[in-house]
């Protein structure tokens, strides 16, 4: 529908300047009068028909698009087309960022630093337990004895041993539980001058370095042998075997590790004979364990699920890079950097467990059934008091 609105006569400001100075016909300097459209102008005051667009009988009306808003709220907070929500000013400075938090955990070696302590070593050195929100203290003991004594008592988060050394301690009523195997396969043997042989160990002087190659180890070769206790002596030689051995102070030594005390007794000029555990009717089990107290076990499970992660993945990368692995570990600790280490490297890197977590179940109660067999434990304990897989609750 078209509504009639009256245009009113609007003459122009040049216009209405040359009506009053009385000059028609004439048009702005530099700009061309426009040509007459054809038919002519509508005389001014005409009704013009312009189309409604609002309703059928009301004259379309422009509105103002912030009528709208009038009368509502309006200020920083408010979003609106002429003042869209934004912050202006920032309300003090930003909170700092609070660093992750760390787990502190000690750990406590078997023995001195040695190749079969690579996964520990290096997966500090590559920031694997820093990665985890793990610090790690490792500590070297002053008797190999003592590692699993300071874990019983609490003083300290975890420690490394040898499978048989947990089966006694266990025996003993000590709150200790395996959590991951860094050596899966016997690194002791029963080492001995190579002018003694294996039937003639009555009288000899043959040394050991701990307390389960004391209990186990020995016990398990006199039995093998058929020999009593009382058939030699047996001296503990702590750190020394290796000096005990050269001045010629005992005869042979058990419980070296296989591949790194006869290769440094050579070195020296010493002839010897190795003779494995197995070999001596000892089950197969694991060289080096890492052990946690029971009683904590609850609180510590997630920081040591992650120690056991970064101890996995530094394995893979040390066989990954044999090489670099070996310098990373010579220049972390450096007393470890000794021809006799490195000729051992290869072999000692063959026994590192790539899945430290992974439980062999069955080597731990095969193991048990073969204490009490021989005697050497008051009774059967189950595998789930001895050991379990951090990964499973």
């Amino acid at each position: 529908m078209l509504s009639f609105i009256r245009r009113p006569a609007r003459p122009s400001a040049w216009a209405s300047l040359v009506m009053a100075l009385g000059l028609p016909g004439l048009s702005p300097v530099g700009h061309a009068a426009p040509e007459t459209p054809e038919g002519g102008y509508p005389p001014l005051g005409t009704d013009v028909m312009v189309p409604d667009l609002g309703s059928e009988t009301a004259p379309a009306v422009i509105e103002d698009p912030l009528t709208a808003f009038q009368g509502r709220p309006s200020g920083p907070s408010v979003d609106t087309p002429t003042r869209p929500t934004a912050p202006a000013v920032a309300v003090g400075p930003a909170e700092p960022i609070a660093p992750p938090p760390v787990t502190h955990l000690s750990l406590m070696l078997d023995w001195y630093p040695s190749p079969r302590h690579a996964a520990l070593f290096v997966a500090r050195e590559l920031d694997l337990f820093k990665e985890r929100g793990l610090e790690v203290e490792i500590q070297t003991p002053a008797d190999p004895d003592v590692p699993t004594k300071l874990l019983a008592t609490s003083r300290i988060d975890l420690a490394l041993t040898r499978q048989p050394l947990l089966h006694l301690m266990v025996d003993q009523d000590q709150p200790l539980v395996r959590v991951a195997t860094l050596v899966g396969l016997p690194l002791a043997s029963l080492v001995l001058d190579d002018a003694i042989g294996l039937e003639a160990l009555e009288g000899t002087r043959i040394g050991h370095v701990d307390l389960d190659a004391e209990n186990v180890l020995l016990a398990s070769l006199l039995t093998h042998q058929e020999l009593t206790r009382e058939a030699l002596d047996s001296p503990d030689l702590h750190f020394r075997l290796e000096q005990a051995m050269r001045e010629g102070r005992v005869d042979g030594v058990i419980g070296a590790v296989r591949y790194l005390l006869p290769r440094a007794l050579a070195d020296d000029g010493l002839s010897t004979q190795t003779y494995t555990t197995e070999s001596m009717g000892v089950p197969r089990y694991d060289g080096l364990i890492l052990v946690a107290n029971r009683d904590h076990l609850a609180q510590q499970r997630e920081a040591i699920v992650a120690l056991v992660e970064a101890l996995e993945e530094a394995t893979a990368w040390i066989v990954e890079h044999p090489d670099a692995g070996w310098a990373l570990l010579a220049r972390a600790e450096p007393a470890i950097d000794t021809p006799t280490n490195r000729a051992a490297w290869p072999e000692a890197m063959r026994r590192l467990s790539l899945t430290p977590a992974a439980l062999h179940e069955k080597r731990y109660a095969d193991f048990e059934h073969f204490l009490n067999q021989q005697h050497l434990v008051s009774e059967t304990t189950p595998v789930e008091r001895l050991a379990i897989d951090p990964n499973r609750q």
